[in-house]
């Protein structure tokens, strides 16, 4: 994968980005073409460690929800490399192929039998937040039934966080 419009730092090649090279292999095992363009600019790159390991490993959603926002996300804003980047991840938390599949259509029908209610209206809060933006009462209803305060912030976070990885990758062509 390569980045078409900024040039990425390779890992090891600048001594004073040493530490925050190590923190990113120990929360991600790699350092992924999104990190190396992402090192361009040490701050940023800090905080969006931070952010993004807080909502992928560091919250009370269920993984599979979680996997799902991100997928759609992905689907919904054309980021095939962020898609195909979190497909092992999805299949992990247990998302199998009719799911992932099903993910990939523009348009959702909500009433698949694939997805269980909460996972519906989880859906049709990352299509809404990522098509509208604002999120009407409608939507936002079935999830106070479901889901405390703590985890309606984490699926929010969750959307609004891969909406920002997605466009960075898609304006920066990272992984194109």
């Amino acid at each position: 994968m390569t980045c078409q419009r900024l040039q990425a730092v390779q890992p090891g090649t600048r001594h004073e980005l040493a530490s925050l090279e190590a923190r990113i292999m120990q929360e991600r095992g790699r350092i992924s073409p999104l990190y190396q363009v992402l090192l361009n600019a040490p701050e940023i790159a800090k905080g969006w460690e931070s952010l993004l390991s807080a909502i992928r490993n560091r919250n009370s959603l269920d993984p599979a929800l979680r996997e799902m926002i991100i997928l759609r996300v992905a689907v919904l804003n054309r980021a095939d490399y962020e898609f195909d980047a979190h497909v092992p991840h999805a299949i992990e938390a247990g998302i199998n192929e009719q799911k992932i599949q099903a993910l990939k259509q523009l348009d959702l029908p909500y009433a698949l039998p694939e997805f269980s209610e909460k996972e519906r209206d989880v859906l049709k809060l990352t299509d809404v937040m990522t098509r509208e933006i604002q999120v009407s009462d409608k939507v936002y209803a079935p999830l106070k039934t479901q889901f405390n305060n703590q985890q309606i912030l984490e699926l929010v976070t969750t959307v609004s966080a891969y909406n920002m990885v997605s466009r960075l990758l898609n304006a920066l062509q990272i992984g194109h």
